[in-house]
């Protein structure tokens, strides 16, 4: 079923460098290897007039200093610092204007952003999401949209991992959930008047 560009944006979670190049803290091979399909599914919902939204994790290096219990440099080490090249989207995918880059500094990209407010402002209701990582801030994204009444939709082969289970549990358990899964050759637009 065609996808209405007036109310369907693009969610490109966290393609960025500390993630997808080889020289990142956290590179994952599979999350470049989807770069291209990101990107052509991007090409494809500017060319048909739909929103697209990035989505950068950035942490300012004091970030979990008073924490109680979440601590991400805990988990993963200190990894895309607030101004670091880590930090950027990488360069294959270049935002054009009139597309919107919300940073963020959790799993969840609605966790205290502008992206609800944003999203619903444009009218804005179906949510087609890509990016990295599967079982983290792509799931946690896509989970936080269908509880505020988004339709989330997990492009599957758009979207990077660590292993290969990760991805299978996050698209089974999307499907499952909370959201819907297509692959990104499925993905139509309904052609603007």
């Amino acid at each position: 079923m065609p996808y209405d560009p007036d109310n369907t944006a693009v969610v490109v979670v966290d393609m960025q460098n500390g993630f997808c190049h080889p020289d990142g803290s956290l590179y994952a091979p599979p999350s470049e290897a989807v770069i291209d399909e990101v990107s052509a599914l991007v090409g494809r919902a500017h060319d048909a007039g739909a929103r697209v939204v990035y989505t950068r994790d950035v942490h300012p290096p004091e970030q979990f200093d008073d924490t109680h219990y979440y601590d991400e440099f805990d988990r993963w080490g200190e990894h895309v610092l607030e101004g670091s090249w880590e930090s950027e989207l990488v360069d294959e995918l270049a935002v054009r204007p009139g597309d919107h880059v919300v940073e963020k500094h959790t799993y969840d990209a609605f966790h205290e952003t502008d992206l609800d407010g944003w999203l619903s402002a444009r009218g804005i209701d179906d949510l087609l999401i890509c990016g990295t990582l599967a079982n983290v801030c792509v799931l946690h994204t896509a989970g936080s949209a269908g509880l505020r009444d988004y339709r989330p939709v997990l492009v599957t082969d758009a979207i990077g991992y660590v292993e290969e289970s990760h991805h299978e549990y996050a698209v089974d358990h999307a499907d499952w959930l909370f959201g819907e899964t297509t692959a990104a050759d499925a993905v139509e637009f309904l052609p603007t008047c």
